[in-house]
Formats: structure tokens, C-alpha cells, sequence
């Protein structure tokens, strides 16, 4: 698979080039291309966005009002369908476009308006989640009331930038520390957002409300308790996501905000049935519940993966498994296959491994199984 950071690569430079060649009667091609082709290979993904952010500035006229006219004719004419599509002859969008908001957001605050709504514009053809964090973090109050008015604009990606722009903990992105300590000005927006046409909002305002957790988990349970009262199945799976990590931790308030009380059972047996697994097979196992309850419970159930790291010590992974309610007595077996495999994030050390299951927030049972890890494969 070709590296990710490739997205930014030399077709793309020309490819912009070509645009401002269009656009800009004062362009200097070879001296926008040399210095970015000169170290491209050499860097990795945000020192490429940020190399042709920093010559395309350089590049452009130092009058706003131009600078702002050829970036604006630079983009693709598709304001709806292009976010995603590499950029093209008719014009820049999907990862293209970030080094334009770069500009934007690095060299465009003393238009703070303006420069809004150049980002406005430019998130129909990508997205400007990252350009629109430095105007958060010089005015919050000002952009936040700007942005506030996008919640129904009519185009998708605008909407979902309101949410996804705003995000406090949003990865690869500056943190915003302000709606870290106090997620307030964000939640009349997201609740604003919560009921959109499309999923792909709905889902950035789980991920911000997700973000927000990390903080301000009983917060985040309350209004999920809230939100729930009269939700349709389109909320009900918005608040599920976004309180995914407050649920795999088995935080008490959220659990109750879904109905889920500590459960009465018995986990009969949890079995392995791969007492040993080669690295980049899977871990194959099975449980058996009963019931001890008098009445049906729901049941989220989550199982941990129990990796051995470095020093020797366990700690523990936690997966998404199933949700089902359980019947007075009833017993019921679940079986599951999870594939051991390279993963960017973990790094993996043979030996013994363990399972154990989290039911409700409580955890049950615990077996073993030996990862085999070939080093010389």
C-alpha cells in the first residue's frame, strides 16, 4: 500500500502550479516547484503539507483582495461531490486543498471574516478542520459566532466542519485548549447538529462529543441521557458512538443513561479454543452466560485482550463485541475470532496473553493463550 503521505507528492504540486500559472499573472513556477521538489521525499506527511503551505504563501501577491481572488479560482468547481476526489485540471480539492488552508489560517488572521469564509468555501472541496483552528484559538468567541450560522448551511461539508473544526481533541490537529477545560459554547452547535440529514455530520458530532468525554465524562453522560428522550434510531446511534469510550470503560453514569444496570449472571466458561497463536492468525474463543436475573437485562459486551508489552506487564486493550438483552434464566454462548495482525499503533511480544470479558462495566473471567511471534519472518 502506498504510504499515506504521498497524497501530498510531486503530480500534486504541479497540478497546483498549473492552477496558479492560470490564475496569477505574477507567478514564479519554477521558484514555487524547486524548493518543494528539492525536499518532498524527505518528509513525512504534515512537513509536506506544510512545506507547500509555506511556498505557496511566498508564492501568492501580498494584497489580500488578490491573494484571496486566486485562491478562490484555484478550487474545484464541484462544491458538492469533489471533498474526496484527488485534485484535477478543472481544479484543487480533497487533500489538496489542506495547504491552502493552511495559508489561510497562518497568514489570514487580520481578515478574521474574510478568511472565514474563504475556509467556508475551501471545506466544500476537502475539509478545513485544521486551517480553522487558528482562528478558534485567537478569537473563540467571534468564530465560534461566525461558525455557529454554517449549522444549516446547505452544504454537507460545511455543516460537518462546524462540528469537526471545533473538535477540542481533534487528532493530527492543534489542541484547543479553552473548549478543553469548558466544552459550554460547543453544545447548543452540536445539539444544533445532532438531528442533520446526513450521517457524516451526525458522526463528527459524536467524535466531538467523544472528545469531550475524555474530560468531561459524567458531562457527557448527562446530555446522552438527555438526547435519548424521544431519539430516533439515527440520535440513539449517534449517542452510542460517541459515548463508546465511556461505555468501554465502564463508566457507572453512562451505562445508566442507556438503561444498563450492573448485571446478574454467571459466566459459566470462557474458553480459548487457540491456546496458541502465531502472530497474524487469529485468537479464537467462546463464553457461555446465564442469567440470574428475575427480569430481561440489556447487556453491552466488551472483551480485553490482555498484551504483553516490553517490560513483561499486561495491559489490557478493550474490543466492541455484541449488545443483546438476556432473558430471566437464559443461557446463551457467543463466540468470537480476533485476528492478531501489524498494526501501526501496537507493538506486539510473544509470550502469554490474556482474556477476559466486560459486561456492563464489570468485568468477568480470565483465561490465557501464548502469542508466537516469528522473528525471523
Amino acid at each position: 500500500m502506498e504510504p499515506f503521505k504521498n497524497v501530498f507528492s510531486k503530480r500534486l504540486v504541479a497540478c497546483l502550479a498549473d492552477h496558479l500559472q492560470r490564475h496569477h499573472s505574477g507567478f514564479n513556477r519554477l521558484k514555487f516547484e524547486k524548493p518543494i521538489l528539492a525536499d518532498l521525499e524527505n518528509l513525512e506527511f504534515k512537513a509536506r503539507a506544510q512545506l507547500i503551505a509555506d511556498q505557496l504563501h511566498h508564492a501568492l501577491p501580498r494584497d489580500h483582495k488578490d491573494r484571496v481572488r486566486i485562491l478562490q479560482a484555484v478550487l474545484h468547481p464541484d462544491e458538492f461531490d469533489h471533498a474526496n476526489q484527488p485534485s484535477d485540471k478543472d481544479g484543487l480539492c480533497g487533500w489538496g486543498v489542506q495547504p491552502l488552508t493552511m495559508v489561510v489560517g497562518q497568514h489570514g488572521i487580520e481578515d478574521f471574516d474574510g478568511s472565514l469564509e474563504l475556509l467556508r468555501q475551501m471545506t466544500m472541496r476537502s475539509s478545513s478542520e485544521f486551517g480553522i483552528r487558528y482562528f478558534l484559538l485567537a478569537d473563540q468567541e467571534r468564530a465560534l459566532a461566525i461558525m455557529a450560522n454554517w449549522a444549516d448551511d446547505a452544504n454537507r461539508h460545511v455543516r460537518r466542519l462546524v462540528s469537526e473544526g471545533t473538535r477540542p481533541r481533534l487528532p493530527w490537529a492543534m489542541q484547543l485548549p479553552r473548549l478543553i477545560d469548558d466544552p459550554s459554547p460547543m453544545l447548543p452547535i452540536l445539539e444544533a447538529l445532532r438531528d442533520d440529514s446526513e450521517e457524516y455530520v451526525r458522526r463528527s458530532v459524536a467524535n466531538h462529543l467523544n472528545d469531550i468525554a475524555k474530560d468531561h465524562a459524567d458531562r457527557v453522560a448527562r446530555l446522552a441521557g438527555d438526547w435519548r428522550q424521544g431519539a430516533d434510531k439515527h440520535r440513539e446511534k449517534l449517542i452510542r458512538h460517541a459515548c463508546r469510550t465511556l461505555i468501554k470503560q465502564g463508566h457507572k453514569p453512562t451505562l445508566e443513561a442507556f438503561g444498563l444496570q450492573t448485571p446478574l449472571l454467571d459466566l459459566e466458561t470462557l474458553i480459548i479454543d487457540t491456546a496458541k497463536v502465531n502472530y497474524g492468525t487469529a485468537l479464537k474463543f467462546s463464553a457461555l452466560l446465564r442469567s440470574t436475573a428475575n427480569t430481561a437485562q440489556p447487556l453491552i459486551i466488551d472483551y480485553l485482550v490482555h498484551f504483553k508489552k516490553a517490560n513483561g506487564q499486561l495491559a489490557a486493550k478493550v474490543f466492541k463485541w455484541t449488545k443483546f438483552t438476556l432473558q430471566p434464566g437464559e443461557r446463551r454462548r457467543l463466540v468470537r475470532s480476533h485476528r492478531i495482525r501489524p498494526i501501526t499503533t501496537r507493538r506486539y511480544y510473544g509470550g502469554r496473553q490474556g482474556l477476559s470479558l466486560r459486561i456492563n462495566g464489570q468485568d468477568f473471567g480470565s483465561a490465557e493463550f501464548e502469542l508466537i511471534i516469528d522473528e525471523n519472518g
